[in-house]
């Protein structure tokens, strides 16, 4: 991959393998995350999705969580998909009780707001990043949340129609934290993981 970025996927639970093939598809290259010293020379991380609850008390378990909050603080660039966006939410709703973030996002995020995994559904979505062309995305959700609330600074990013007529935001980003409601990584459409890389590289 010569002298480009190296991006870690978080390994605890989720979509990994998914994820490190898009990010070889945009020409980076990846390194799963499960131990605090694997965080060492990365310059982003992607949150796969998953389950959030199991992914926190795994973290805690691999003693990860602490560094990895650390990191973000720093700065190190995110892009979390599903349960890696509950991750990245300074507040969650309909959480279980104690449930942490490693946070970063101003934003407050429900868990499993679209409904049961039965209720798993694909729709196209615009979306609008501030820094590239918009594009319409074939968007899957599984289990997915959705962002209630943005804070000062949070661009919005995309948005999904509701069955009242409505729509429901999916997209978000905040300096280089990047998170989608969604799961580009089954699409085979890296478009999103990119923008992500150009966040990384931008830097």
């Amino acid at each position: 991959m010569g002298s480009g970025p190296t991006i870690g996927v978080l390994a605890l639970q989720g979509d990994v393998r998914e994820h490190r093939a898009m990010l070889e598809a945009c020409g980076v290259a990846s390194r799963a995350v499960r131990r605090p010293a694997e965080l060492d020379g990365l310059d982003g991380i992607v949150l796969p999705g998953g389950e959030s609850t199991t992914m926190y008390k795994l973290a805690r378990t691999f003693d990860l969580f602490e560094p990895l909050r650390s990191a973000l603080r720093d700065g190190l660039p995110a892009f979390g998909t599903c349960a890696g966006m509950i991750m990245l939410a300074d507040h969650i709703e309909a959480g279980i009780v104690g449930q942490e973030t490693f946070g970063g996002l101003d934003v407050v995020v429900r868990r499993n707001a679209f409904g049961r995994q039965v209720d798993s559904f694909e729709e196209p979505v615009e979306f609008t990043p501030s820094w590239a062309e918009p594009f319409t995305f074939p968007a899957t959700f599984i289990r997915a949340p959705w962002v209630e609330k943005v804070g000062d600074g949070v661009e919005i990013v995309a948005r999904a129609a509701t069955a009242d007529g409505g729509d429901r935001i999916v997209g978000v980003r905040r300096g280089c934290l990047l998170a989608t409601s969604f799961h580009p990584e089954i699409t085979g459409d890296a478009r999103i993981h990119q923008l992500f890389v150009d966040l990384v590289t931008a830097r």
